[in-house]
């Protein structure tokens, strides 16, 4: 389980914004009601001029019917000359469906005579070179008085050209509405967009600890300067409380280190002065070391209150892991030894951080310490040092002691705490605290792993960037 601090979670794909959301949630309802628009004008559009075309048959029809036949024939040939460009066709059939005279002629199949005009395909009711151009035509067919049929047609070319016009009309007004709308509002939304990122960095030292952090407030006065405001008040109350708290804790182990201090030295004294078969000896003794264990647990206390200051980062310098951790090995080696442990470094060179160079040798130390505390005799540490990724370095601390349970490996690096394993170990449970301090303090990240048969500290280092 890694113990790090939260990467910041990158605005770039700012479709994820609400903002963003809400535009292309405006362009996708927008584009819907234009549709259904469009279709509205256009189904409205082509009603209107088919059921004029159909009036118009009708009217024609009664026309037609009132003129005897030769009257007829030259007002139908006038019909369809003078009105070419709309299409039109007729034909004459006697009382059995014979074609006599006109550009039809066949009578079309299942057309009803004296009922309304319908929709037939042309090729059903008319071919040839004077055809007209077009899929379907509106058809009417009527007994006149002497018994004949007539028929005729009329193209709906104009009626699908108008539809047509309005389609592409409305359409385009769509796309020219919609698509600047779009752009001016992705737009507009890289400024709220940008504020948001900036409020994100202003957040990334606050997650690390640094409570002096506020977020940055425009004189804009809108949502997102309302909600900085409340977050920075909120900042002052936790940082304030936090102070409060970390200064009685201090204030606690400063205090009651002098007195701790003086009651050793008097212990000390009595011991020096008294016999050594007394046997109140050995219970001053067994006293002293108490005392002297309630020292170090406020020596540790006020050190890891003094790695929680953000400021030490300015002491920042160049670090060389490989050399750190060969300074390391060096200082435990004897150590492994005399406990009959084999103890391993492996290093890789040229590797950099930015860092303070005690704080980091305390929490490799503390580490490699803790490692070698819990591994039985003849068992093995291994320290090793290798790139992870262009860009970092990662250390590792392996051993083969009793390992950490996966439900206790989150809860090591917090204070005072000791797992089942290690309750009859001395130690006061501030190791692995300072570790994880240290570890905060450098940006580094922490975690733990292993099968049961050991453990594996990491610890994943940033490493400098070359200029």
């Amino acid at each position: 389980m890694a113990l790090a601090s939260p990467a910041g979670r990158s605005l770039s794909i700012h479709w994820r914004a609400t903002t963003s959301r809400l535009l292309l949630a405006y362009g996708v309802f927008f584009v819907i009601w234009g549709t259904v628009l469009m279709g509205y004008i256009y189904w409205e559009t082509l009603h209107y001029l088919e059921t004029r075309t159909d009036m118009q048959l009708k009217q024609q029809v009664t026309y037609l019917r009132g003129l005897d036949q030769n009257h007829m024939l030259v007002a139908l040939n006038d019909y369809v000359i003078l009105e070419r460009t709309n299409y039109n066709a007729w034909g004459l059939f006697d009382a059995h469906k014979k074609w006599l005279y006109g550009d039809v002629l066949q009578f079309p199949a299942g057309l009803k005579i004296d009922s309304d005009s319908v929709r037939m395909p042309t090729e059903q009711v008319i071919s040839g070179p004077f055809a007209p151009q077009t899929s379907k035509l509106s058809v009417i067919a009527t007994h006149l008085p002497n018994g004949q049929i007539l028929v005729l047609a009329h193209s709906t070319r104009i009626a699908a050209r108008v539809g047509n016009i309005i389609f592409h009309a409305v359409w385009w007004g769509i796309s020219f509405t919609l698509v600047p709308g779009l752009i001016g509002g992705l737009i507009l939304n890289r400024g709220p967009r940008r504020r948001i990122r900036h409020i994100e960095w202003a957040t990334q030292p606050i997650m690390q600890g640094d409570l002096r952090q506020r977020l940055p407030v425009s004189n804009r006065g809108d949502e997102l300067d309302r909600l900085a405001a409340i977050v920075n008040d909120m900042l002052d109350q936790i940082e304030r409380l936090m102070g409060e708290v970390k200064g009685v804790c201090d204030n606690i182990a400063h205090d009651l280190r002098t007195p701790l201090t003086r009651l050793r030295s008097q212990l000390y004294r009595i011991q020096q002065e008294m016999n050594e078969q007394d046997p109140r000896a050995t219970l001053i003794e067994r006293c002293a070391s108490d005392v002297d264990e309630v020292l170090a647990r406020f020596r540790a206390l006020l050190r890891i209150s003094e790695l929680e200051d953000r400021r030490r980062r300015e002491g920042f310098v160049d670090v060389d892991l490989g050399e750190t951790l060969e300074r390391v090995y060096e200082l435990y080696a004897p150590l492994a030894e005399d406990q009959q442990l084999k103890f391993e470094l492996e290093t890789e060179p040229g590797l950099i951080v930015q860092a303070d160079p005690d704080l980091l040798f305390e929490a490799l130390g503390n580490l490699v310490g803790n490692a070698i505390k819990f591994t039985p005799v003849g068992g093995c540490v291994d320290l090793s040092l290798r790139r992870s990724s262009p860009d970092r370095a990662y250390i590792e601390v392996a051993d083969s002691g009793p390992g950490i349970p996966q439900a206790q490996r989150h809860a090591v690096w917090q204070r005072f705490y000791r797992g089942d394993a290690s309750r009859d170990a001395t130690g006061h449970g501030l190791g692995l605290s300072i570790v994880a301090a240290i570890a905060k303090l450098h940006d580094f990240g922490l975690s733990i792993d292993g099968d049961g048969s050991g453990t594996r500290m990491g610890m994943d280092c940033p490493l400098k960037r070359s200029a």
